[in-house]
This record gives C-alpha cells, structure tokens and sequence, in this order.
C-alpha cells in the first residue's frame, strides 16, 4: 500500500519508543544529539518531522542503527 506522506506522529511515537527503552529525557537525548531540547519536543509530538542529519544524530544518540529505528517506524505505519 502506498502512502503519500510519512506520518509524522509516528516518526514522534518511534523516538519516544527508544528513547524511553534507553531511559534518558528529552533532554538527555537532545545533548547527546546535539539538538536544540525544544527541537525534540515538537519532533516527538509529531509537529516537525526531522532530517535525515538530525534522525542520524538522533539515532547515534540512543545507540541504534537508522534501519533499526526505521523497521520500528515501519511497523507503526
């Protein structure tokens, strides 16, 4: 099935899924990231969607490998 945009609440709910499996805050995660903690927010609450730069940094943050995030968000969709 086809989908013509990703949904950017699901992209949100799959970050708030490994962040809290690693157990850090949002603004553990946003130093570690290198983003701003206001960013993560609104990317969480699936009012942003990120770039690929910021889901890499994100994804190096909570120790995890981009396909990995990517097969999680796959199964919310």
């Amino acid at each position: 099935m086809y989908i013509s945009t990703l949904d950017s609440l699901k992209v949100g709910k799959t970050v708030v899924y490994f962040r809290k499996r690693k157990g850090i805050s949002q603004e553990v995660l946003s130093g570690l990231a290198d983003i701003g903690r206001s960013h993560l927010s609104a990317i969480e609450r699936g009012e942003r969607k990120p770039t690929l730069e910021t889901l890499y940094r994100i994804c190096n943050a909570l120790d995890i490998k981009m396909s990995t995030f990517i097969i999680k968000l796959e199964e919310l969709l």
